[in-house]
């Protein structure tokens, strides 16, 4: 793979930077674990951040910053109107996605508010390679109905596919024909498909999408948050893309689309989000909304500081040794985990490592949880908080019945320049321990259910008290140590 560094003679992933400002960690004992995770109502975002050890719940806002993102924060422009710090952001922005607008918001849901309220009517279908939960919650929040498209092969656990996130064109093309395009407001393209393991698609996938799209007049939309590893994909596993760089992979993407919307606490490492824009029309719709929701135009809910964050941020994403690092040690953690027979999404996409809580605890149904169940396990055994993906990550249809999720994922997130080796080893480690003893974990129910995005706040109970028995065969295993 041109440009991706290991240590000699050995597959081993080479950090590109040196770590000059640390924070001190705490590892709590396995019984202040239980007792944290039953404090927490057994969801992971719910946890103090004091009470864990490595954080692998999410790559959103968690990334570390370069020292250059450090030093130009002390530039910025703190004007609420007419700031050069937002010309700069939107410079940035226009350099590399090469759209004429440019609308700042807080983060990426923020986005996807804009876009659902200015596309979105009763009855819509938005097609998608893969729905995410909160762009989906929007459309359904105003009545519109997601359609997810992806290919087959995105819906295998193990697979050697390399582009797993690509649309399935003839199932597209069906679509709007029993639809009629008039009833599609946009096409949504995912980069790096969050809940089926961070797979990509390819470039030529997404010229045959825009292609359909631009015959029935309709917009397409990239969700370009996980961008910069579905970039590092485009140029190691697509043939036609291996002598372009990265900027122009993304600037031959981003001609395709006519609207890009970001968060950047995942894309340029930085802490914000923002729309970009094609055309005149569809800016005009979207601007009056952004003072309304977010903020000025020219801060949309952002500190001066983060943007200029943004911008360095922007410019790193660029850097193959930069935005090959999450690649690298995700499929280095993803190949370990197999070695010892875990079950993990493959090919090791981007964002996270992917276990497959489906065959690593099969004997719980899926009304039951088990990815949730799986990650809180995983706190227990050794302080990791990682995102269950899976049933708990959907919402209930309107009948009350339960959308059982074509995954059950449990998503150890890497945070971009935040983990050493060492760190990731102590993680493969102790998901070793917990497969052996898997057979100890059991379900979980609620206890209080929010109606939307009941993942974030929602709390849930054991439907046994197999906790008490993961603590003790932890505690007889490991003596008093950890």
């Amino acid at each position: 793979m041109a440009n991706i560094k290991f240590f000699t003679g050995e597959n081993v992933p080479l950090e590109m930077h040196k770590v000059r400002i640390v924070q001190k960690l705490n590892l709590p004992t396995v019984e202040e674990r239980k007792e944290a995770i039953e404090k927490a109502g057994f969801n992971t975002f719910l946890l103090q951040n004091k009470d864990v050890f490595m954080d692998m719940l999410t790559d959103s806002g968690v990334n570390a910053m370069s020292d250059r993102q450090q030093a130009s924060m002390f530039i910025a422009d703190d004007s609420y109107a007419g700031s050069a710090t937002f010309t700069r952001l939107e410079d940035k922005v226009r350099e590399i996605f090469g759209m004429k607008y440019f609308l700042p918001a807080h983060q990426g849901r923020a986005c996807e508010n804009i876009l659902a309220e200015v596309f979105v009517k009763p009855g819509n279908v938005i097609p998608m390679n893969f729905h995410f939960t909160t762009p989906k919650a929007h459309i359904t929040r105003l009545g519109g109905r997601v359609e997810e498209l992806v290919i087959d092969e995105g819906l295998k656990i193990t697979s050697d596919h390399p582009f797993k996130g690509n649309f399935d064109t003839d199932k597209l093309r069906k679509l709007i024909v029993e639809e009629g395009a008039d009833n599609i407001p946009f096409i949504r393209i995912e980069a790096g498909t969050n809940l089926i393991g961070g797979q990509p698609f390819s470039l030529e996938n997404a010229r045959e999408v825009c292609a359909i799209a631009k015959e029935f007049c309709i917009p397409t939309v990239l969700d370009a948050s996980l961008l910069q590893d579905n970039l590092y994909f485009i140029k190691t596993r697509e043939e036609s893309c291996k002598n372009m760089s990265i900027k122009e992979i993304t600037e031959e993407l981003s001609s395709l689309m006519d609207i890009i919307y970001f968060s950047a606490r995942k894309l340029g490492f930085g802490r914000g989000g923002g729309i970009c824009i094609r055309s005149t029309e569809n800016f005009m719709k979207m601007r009056e909304l952004i003072p309304l929701f977010e903020g000025f135009l020219t801060y949309g809910g952002m500190s001066v500081r983060e943007m200029e964050a943004i911008v360095v941020g922007l410019d790193e994403t660029m850097d193959m040794d930069i935005i090959s690092q999450g690649p690298i040690f995700i499929k280095y953690m993803s190949d370990e985990l197999q070695k010892h027979g875990i079950p993990v999404v493959t090919p090791a996409g981007g964002l996270g490592c992917h276990i497959n809580a489906a065959d690593f605890v099969p004997h719980i149904p899926q009304t039951q949880y088990p990815a949730g169940a799986l990650a809180a396990a995983l706190y227990i055994a050794g302080g990791i908080r990682g995102m269950e993906r899976g049933t708990l990550s959907e919402q209930r249809n309107p009948d009350g019945t339960e959308q059982l999720s074509s995954m059950e994922l449990v998503r150890l997130a890497l945070p971009r320049r935040v983990f050493t080796l060492s760190q990731v080893k102590y993680a493969v480690d102790r998901i070793v321990w917990l497969y052996k003893n898997r057979d100890l974990i059991e379900g979980l129910r609620f206890v209080d259910e929010p109606e939307t995005l009941r993942f974030f706040i929602g709390q849930l109970e054991p439907v046994s008290d197999w906790t008490k028995k993961l603590t003790k065969k932890f505690r007889e295993d490991f003596g008093d140590s950890l």
